[in-house]
């Protein structure tokens, strides 16, 4: 199964280049291996630990009438089947970069800055519609929004079915996921030699500097030349990884949270909220990079964004503040999944809130950031006109001597002026 294309120069086998571009073919075969597991009796019982939901329980039916009911809860097996479906995810996350989102990328010419961003709302949109979908059917099949009473009558809701768990195994695959798609996504560091002309690497600095609101690495690389962008380059290509790894850690908490203290209904419900808000983000930046002007998905995205934020604390509050801590069995039971004690409660709480808090924080430092850009573009402009004057002098003086100086060849030297009036 070829997912990448071959390229002409071939790296040397086990090396961090071509790990990078044949980790698709790499992990496809990894999975092959468990699913030809699943053909032969001596490795049957382990390769159906990693493909399919263990935790089985079925439940017999009170009436004669109705079937008995299969339901699951979970354990440490479930480790090897978040570990096959992340494998799973990684091939698909291949498929969707090579054969959608590079076509794309090839039309549009793309800059670096502009390219990885529009690589990483396209595929975080096509997970986020996908997984909206998925968990929106199943709020609708379990009846959650007729009764919202259900968000926490009956808990611990130990036991759910093979949609919810499934669910939330192919969750935890995703975002475990995102932590070698770091490493794989990773590019050559590229390096520039001083005769070459860096006009068109200007435009693509002063932009991204404008975006990051970097008005000293402008002035910075206008002075010192080509090893000022290559230091811009490197801190370019990694300053994205730090924020990428917060909002993956983020996931991960709070799902496990979710998943481990059975509260699988009220992490359900959030996590649809969060990414249909998430996906409008997502989709709004990707017709923003087609055409610069379409700026109104952000605007109603701004407004859902802090709705979304609103309706994340009354949930929180009303299902763990008010609807837990109203229920009769209140006492720590590990066993049967009983974890709805005050500090349990709290801590839940607390880290809901703080996250809720750290992400609107964020989306205000983003509003005025932008702001600023919308408002004063006239006096950037104005305040790095003199940078140039001043650096295209500095050449000057430097073509004439050395360090400033002037010599005893220049134009302006004692000699040359007597040699003029004579």
């Amino acid at each position: 199964m070829g997912i990448r294309k071959k390229t002409s120069k071939t790296p040397p086998v086990l090396s961090h280049e071509f790990i990078i571009q044949n980790h698709a073919d790499i992990v496809s075969c990894l999975a092959m291996i468990f699913l030809l597991g699943l053909m032969f009796e001596i490795s049957a019982k382990m390769a159906v630990m990693f493909v399919t939901l263990q935790y089985n329980v079925t439940i017999p039916s009170e009436g004669a009438t109705t079937e008995s009911v299969s339901l699951y809860h979970y354990g440490l097996k479930d480790v090897a089947t978040v570990f096959f479906y992340m494998l799973v995810a990684i091939i698909l996350h291949a498929v969707i970069q090579e054969y959608v989102l590079d076509k794309i990328n090839r039309r549009m010419h793309f800059s670096k800055t502009k390219h990885s961003k529009f690589n990483e709302s396209g595929q975080l949109s096509a997970f986020y519609l996908f997984s909206c979908a998925w968990g929106a059917s199943i709020i609708v099949s379990e009846n959650y929004f007729a009764d919202p009473t259900s968000l926490w009558k009956g808990y611990p809701h130990a036991y759910f079915p093979f949609q919810m768990k499934f669910f939330y195994i192919s969750q935890l695959a995703y975002w475990f996921h995102a932590f070698p798609e770091l490493y794989f996504q990773k590019t050559k560091k590229v390096s520039y030699r001083r005769q070459v002309d860096l006009t068109y690497e200007m435009q693509i600095l002063e932009y991204t500097c404008k975006e990051h609101d970097l008005v000293g690495w402008i002035v910075a690389v206008r002075e010192d030349g080509v090893e000022s962008l290559r230091c811009f380059k490197s801190w370019a290509e990694s300053e994205d990884i730090p924020r990428q790894l917060v909002y993956i850690s983020l996931y991960i908490f709070h799902i496990v949270g979710a998943y481990v203290l059975n509260l699988n209904r009220l992490g359900l419900v959030l996590l649809v909220l969060h990414y249909f808000v998430e996906f409008l983000f997502h989709v709004s930046r990707l017709f923003y990079f087609s055409n610069e002007k379409y700026q109104k998905g952000f605007t109603l995205w701004a407004v859902l964004f802090v709705l979304g934020r609103l309706l994340t604390l009354i949930l929180s509050v009303l299902t763990v503040g008010f609807g837990l801590a109203r229920a009769e069995n209140q006492a720590l039971d590990i066993n049967s999944g009983n974890f709805n004690i005050l500090a349990i409660r709290i801590g839940v709480l607390a880290s809901i809130c703080i996250t809720q808090a750290f992400m609107m924080w964020k989306f205000i430092n983003f509003q005025l950031r932008r702001w600023r850009e919308h408002s004063s573009p006239q006096t950037s402009s104005h305040k790095r006109k003199p940078v140039s004057v001043k650096g295209k002098s500095s050449r000057k003086e430097k073509e004439n001597g050395v360090n400033g100086t002037v010599t005893s060849n220049g134009a302006g030297s004692p000699r040359s002026r007597k040699e003029k009036s004579s």
